[in-house]
């Protein structure tokens, strides 16, 4: 729920048995920028806000997201907003409780039964539960999904939890937040002893560029954020595309590697830059869907497409091959699925991705901790779906495999030069 104020706007997180006014309030800029009503920052934030033609209504995007929220005026504020939702352990257990029952997308598709889950975990708690049962209580509920995009984050008690699909966390040594740091280095150098001369890097770092040889171009990009010292979407884009023109002016480019094997996502849109500078013609992307009811788990919002559109821009039409694996998270994902509908198309080797797409939606409780859900599909244009699994190959091969790493192999990378020069 969005309460405005002036210039301010401040949040509420509402469910039909819970409110919690949180600690994030929109402040207004004094620009606009095209096609918006106004302008709201928090922190890095930007936050869109556009009319529609009903007048109790407005869309409201987070800059740099592939899709909008619809929000509608109501005539008051709802009745458990009378009173907010009280930090005890009681008051905090309910409002995560009803929030996942509201709002996670995949309880069918894990098999929970979410009602007995609650049931057996409320039997735990008590006036008397400690803060770090309470989040111990709280981790095992949803532990057993494995899902990449759900959190818990307990700041006062330095406690943290994030999911992960069971069997893709061997490369995950000190905890997937420090992994970038610790562990990065010693895979890359596998791949990076196969390239024809040294690596070019933009975007701090996290876009990367070589040669296999004299034809074959070799792109790596590690995430979908952070490539700018500003960290916001617009200036990040301006970075990326500035780097694809330098890359995709390669005078020698005859066939084109993409590795996203470590990617730890971010921001979908640039994904979508890179597709449109693939593209041949244009094409659906996905489609996004929110759970719109709090208790039917099968009513979605209308679906948002995204669409790669074919760029004027310097591009590469020929054949490419991505390299995905385990570590292939979020953005990366969608990148990859921004790139099935391309044409030629692109040929995947490697292992599935993570499986996880959504958006994280993120919520509060009332003792500060807060804690992330998806609550959003990304569906193909033939309405398929890729959460969980993930996106799987067209043609499997290890990704880091321990033996490979201690020989120096990079059967990956062996496979898709491969499979370019036949295809040339």
């Amino acid at each position: 729920m969005f309460v405005g104020d002036g210039d301010t706007i401040q949040t509420y997180e509402v469910t039909q048995t819970t409110c919690v006014p949180t600690a994030t309030k929109l402040t207004r800029r004094a620009d606009t920028m095209a096609h918006t009503e106004a302008v709201y920052v928090d922190g890095y934030r930007v936050f869109l806000l556009r009319a529609t033609p009903d007048s109790n209504e407005r869309r409201l995007q987070i800059d740099g997201t592939a899709s909008h929220m619809v929000i509608h005026r109501i005539a008051s504020r709802p009745a458990t907003c009378d009173q907010p939702t009280p930090d005890t352990p009681e008051g905090n257990f309910e409002v995560f409780a009803q929030t996942w029952a509201e709002h996670y997308i995949s309880f069918d598709a894990k098999g929970a039964d979410w009602a007995a889950v609650v049931a057996t975990a409320r039997a735990k708690v008590t006036p008397a539960t400690k803060p770090e049962a309470l989040f111990e209580i709280l981790q095992g509920m949803i532990s057993p999904f494995e899902d990449a995009h759900t959190r818990i984050r307990a700041g006062p008690i330095k406690r943290g939890y994030q999911g992960f699909r069971k069997g893709t966390d061997r490369l995950i040594k000190h905890g997937f937040r420090d992994f970038k740091t610790k562990d990065l280095p010693p895979l890359l150098a596998v791949t990076d002893s196969r390239l024809q001369g040294p690596l070019r890097k933009w975007c701090n770092e996290q876009v990367q560029y070589g040669h296999l040889d004299d034809s074959t171009g070799y792109l790596r990009i590690l995430s979908e954020q952070g490539y700018t010292r500003e960290g916001d979407f617009s200036s990040g884009l301006v970075a990326l595309e500035a780097a694809f023109d330098t890359i995709f002016s390669d005078p020698s480019l005859k066939g084109l590697v993409i590795d996203v094997r470590i990617n730890f996502g971010g921001l979908d849109p640039y994904g979508l830059a890179l597709a449109s500078r693939l593209a041949t013609t244009g094409y659906v992307a996905y489609s996004k869907e929110a759970r719109i009811d709090p208790v039917d788990r099968t009513r979605w919002t209308p679906g948002q497409p995204s669409f790669v559109r074919r760029s004027t821009r310097p591009g590469f039409r020929g054949p490419v091959v991505e390299l995905t694996g385990p570590l292939t998270i979020s953005a990366g994902e969608t990148m990859t699925q921004a790139l099935m509908g391309r044409s030629p198309k692109v040929l995947r080797i490697g292992e599935n991705t993570q499986g996880v797409f959504s958006d994280v939606l993120r919520r509060t409780l009332p003792n500060g901790w807060y804690f992330g859900l998806p609550n959003e599909v990304f569906r193909s244009p033939e309405g398929t779906t890729f959460d969980g699994a993930g996106i799987p190959p067209d043609i499997e091969v290890p990704v880091f495999a321990a033996a490979d790493l201690a020989a120096g192999r990079d059967p990956g990378l062996e496979r898709a030069q491969i499979e370019l020069y036949r295809n040339r």
